[in-house]
């Protein structure tokens, strides 16, 4: 059992990092040098395309990993409404940036974006944003795990 634990755990921290990592990446080195180095539109077509295929494997990921740690999570023992209020504010922010890349992963959705609405204009920064949100809030339910089973 603790092979899996871990095994899902790792999963977990390693898709979000690379969701995360990916969107800064994107949002500060590529298409900054997409739009300063005249590359062609083919080109940065396919790094979205890409980067769409990697964003989906790692919201699978997610939501399988995330499932079973939180399942493990609520079964082990009796956490206290700190951790649940942390917990739901986590999830509900994990599932909103997997509802925006969803969106705005829909290639008419893209075509539309082109004419520069505002939520085509914020939705890059919001998703990383949120990225970095769940990532601090998954941080916080360690710890308030850990102070749970922490003897006393």
């Amino acid at each position: 059992m603790l092979e899996i634990r871990l095994i899902m755990r790792a999963a977990h921290i390693l898709a979000a990092a690379v969701w995360v990592g990916g969107s800064i990446f994107y949002l500060a080195v590529a298409l900054p040098a997409l739009r300063n180095g005249g590359s062609p539109p083919g080109v940065a077509g396919q790094i979205a395309a890409l980067f769409k295929r990697v964003v989906n494997i790692c919201m699978g990921v997610l939501l399988l990993s995330g499932a079973y740690l939180t399942f493990d999570r609520l079964t082990t023992t009796s956490l206290g409404w700190p951790y649940l209020v942390v917990l739901v504010l986590k999830i509900t922010a994990a599932l909103t940036l997997f509802v925006l890349a969803i969106y705005l992963g829909q290639s008419n959705i893209r075509r539309l974006a082109k004419r520069t609405t505002r939520l085509s204009k914020a939705a890059p920064q919001l998703m990383l944003v949120l990225g970095i949100l769940v990532f601090l809030l998954g941080a916080l339910l360690n710890t308030l795990f850990e102070a749970t089973i922490a003897p006393k």
